[in-house]
C-alpha cells in the first residue's frame, strides 16, 4: 500500500501523477528543473494585467465625464469584466497546478511564499495583482537566493500598491516639501517584521522610519508598472540596523534588502516558518537549526534550505500534525477524484466560482484575500472548527457527485485517496455507507484526509 508521507506533506495528496517525484532527491531535481505546470496551466503576469488595469481606469474616467453615455457604460462593463476574468484565470491556474502537477513541492513552496509575501487586491481592478506577483516574482525565484526573491517581491506593483508604498513620499523630497505629503511606513514595517527579521528581532521604530525613507521613490505608474521617482525619494543617507545606505535610485534599496536577507534573525525566522508550514505547528528544534545553518552557510540559497528540510529525519515522521487548509483540501479532493487540471481550466466561470471559490470562502479561506499582511494562520485549531468543518462536510457530500459520474466505490476510494493512512475504522464505515455519495463524502470528511 502506498506510503503517502511525501504526497501529503510536500504535495497535494494521492494519487501521485505519473512521473511525480516522491523522494527527497527526486523532488529537489524536479524543483531545479523547468516550471512545467506554469507552462501547462498559464496564469497572467503584469504584462497582461497592466493593460487591463489601465483600460478600467480609462473607461472609469470616460464614464465620469459622461455618466449617461450608453457606449461609455458598456465599455466600462466590458473592461471590468476582462479584469475580473484575469483574476479568475489566476485562481483556476493555481488550483489546476495543485491538482495535476507532477512537481507538487513546487506548488506547495509557491503557496508558502505567496502567503509569506501576502498581497490582496483590495479593489476589484486590483484583484489580478496577487497572481501577477506569483507569476513575475515568486515562481521564477523559488530555487534562487532569498535576496533575489525579496527584491523581486518588494519592487513588484502588487506589493507597492497593497502596502501603500506607491503613495509614500519623503518629507524632504522635492515633492514632499512642495506638497506637504507624507511618509508611509507600511512596507518598511512589514518588510522587517514579517518578510525578514520577524517579530521580536532587535530593531526599533527608528529602523522602521529609516527603512521607510530609504524606500521612498519606489512607486507604481499605471501605464508602466514599477517605477522609481527621484522627486519622491528622501535625500541623503539612511541608517538601518547600524548600516548606512546612500546613493541614487534603486541600488541602495537592493543593498539593504540583500543585507536583511542574510541576517541570522531572518534565517531563524523563515527556517522556523517553513518547518511549521510543512511539518508541525511545534517543529523539532534540530530541524529548524539545520535549515537555519544552511541558510547562513549559503547566504539564503533557497534550494539548499529546501534540501535541508527534505533530508532531515524530522520531516519524515509519519504523524499527520497539520491541517489541510481549504485550498489544499479542495486540491487534494479533486486529485483523489481524478478531476484534472485541464477540466478546471475549461470550466465555466460561474461554475468554478460556485464549486470552488465560494466554498473556499465558506471554509474560511477566500482565495488571495487574507485579512492582513501576515497571511493565513497555520494552527490546526483555526481551520478545524465546527463551522468550518461543517462547510467541508457539505462540500464533500454535495460536490463530488456533480463533478464525477459515476462516483467510485467508497472502500476503493479510501485506499486510493489515503494509501496506508486509510484506517480500518474508516474503511469499515465507508463499506457501510448507504450510498456512494455518502461513502465518498465520508472519506473526504475524515480526519485522515483533512490532516497532512
Amino acid at each position: 500500500m502506498t506510503d503517502p508521507t511525501a504526497a501529503f506533506r510536500f504535495g497535494h495528496g494521492l494519487p501521485l501523477p505519473r512521473g511525480a517525484a516522491s523522494t527527497p532527491q527526486a523532488m529537489l531535481a524536479a524543483l531545479f528543473g523547468p516550471d512545467q505546470a506554469a507552462s501547462t496551466y498559464p496564469a497572467p503576469g503584469m504584462a497582461e494585467v497592466l493593460p487591463a488595469f489601465q483600460l478600467v481606469r480609462e473607461t472609469n474616467a470616460a464614464l465620469q465625464d459622461a455618466p449617461d453615455d450608453r457606449a461609455a457604460k458598456k465599455a466600462n462593463r466590458r473592461a471590468r469584466r476582462a479584469s475580473s476574468l484575469l483574476a479568475l484565470a489566476g485562481a483556476k491556474a493555481a488550483l489546476a497546478r495543485a491538482v495535476s502537477s507532477r512537481d507538487g513541492l513546487r506548488e506547495r513552496l509557491a503557496s508558502f511564499w505567496g502567503d509569506h509575501f501576502t498581497t490582496v487586491g483590495r479593489a476589484p481592478v486590483l484583484k489580478p495583482f496577487p497572481t501577477a506577483l506569483m507569476e513575475d516574482a515568486i515562481r521564477p525565484n523559488l530555487t534562487g537566493s532569498f535576496a533575489d526573491l525579496l527584491s523581486a517581491v518588494v519592487l513588484h506593483p502588487a506589493m507597492l500598491t497593497y502596502l501603500d508604498q506607491a503613495s509614500s513620499i519623503g518629507p524632504g523630497s522635492r515633492r514632499g516639501t512642495r506638497r506637504q505629503q507624507g511618509l508611509n511606513e507600511n512596507l518598511a514595517r512589514e518588510l522587517l517584521e514579517l518578510h525578514t527579521l520577524g517579530v521580536g528581532a532587535p530593531y526599533g521604530q527608528d529602523d522602521v522610519r529609516q527603512m521607510a525613507e530609504l524606500l521612498t521613490g519606489l512607486t507604481f505608474v499605471p501605464d508602466r508598472g514599477f517605477a522609481f521617482d527621484p522627486a519622491r525619494a528622501e535625500p541623503g543617507p539612511e541608517t538601518v540596523l547600524g548600516v548606512t545606505y546612500d546613493g541614487k535610485g534603486v541600488e541602495p534599496i537592493r543593498r539593504a534588502l540583500t543585507d536583511l536577507s542574510r541576517r541570522p534573525e531572518t534565517a531563524r525566522h523563515i527556517a522556523r516558518k517553513l518547518a511549521v508550514h510543512f511539518v508541525s505547528d511545534m517543529p523539532e528544534d534540530s530541524l529548524v537549526a539545520a535549515m537555519e545553518a544552511r541558510w547562513l552557510d549559503t547566504d539564503g540559497d533557497l534550494l539548499a534550505v529546501t534540501e535541508a528540510l527534505l533530508t532531515h529525519p524530522a520531516a519524515w515522521v509519519p504523524t499527520a500534525e497539520k491541517a489541510r487548509q481549504p485550498f489544499d483540501f479542495l486540491a487534494a479532493s479533486l486529485r483523489a477524484l481524478d478531476f484534472s487540471g485541464t477540466r478546471i481550466m475549461a470550466g465555466a466561470p460561474d461554475v468554478f466560482t460556485r464549486l470552488a471559490l465560494t466554498p473556499m470562502q465558506t471554509m474560511g479561506q477566500p482565495f488571495q484575500s487574507a485579512q492582513g499582511p501576515d497571511g493565513w494562520p497555520e494552527e490546526t485549531r483555526v481551520w478545524i472548527t465546527p463551522q468550518r468543518l461543517a462547510a467541508r462536510i457539505s462540500w464533500a457530500m454535495e460536490v463530488p457527485g456533480k463533478l464525477v459520474t459515476p462516483l467510485p466505490d467508497p472502500v476503493a476510494f479510501a485506499t486510493y485517496a489515503l494509501g496506508s493512512r486509510a484506517s480500518e475504522r474508516l474503511i469499515w464505515a465507508a463499506a457501510r455507507a448507504e450510498s456512494r455519495r455518502e461513502g465518498v463524502g465520508l472519506v473526504l470528511s475524515s480526519p485522515e484526509f483533512n490532516r497532512r
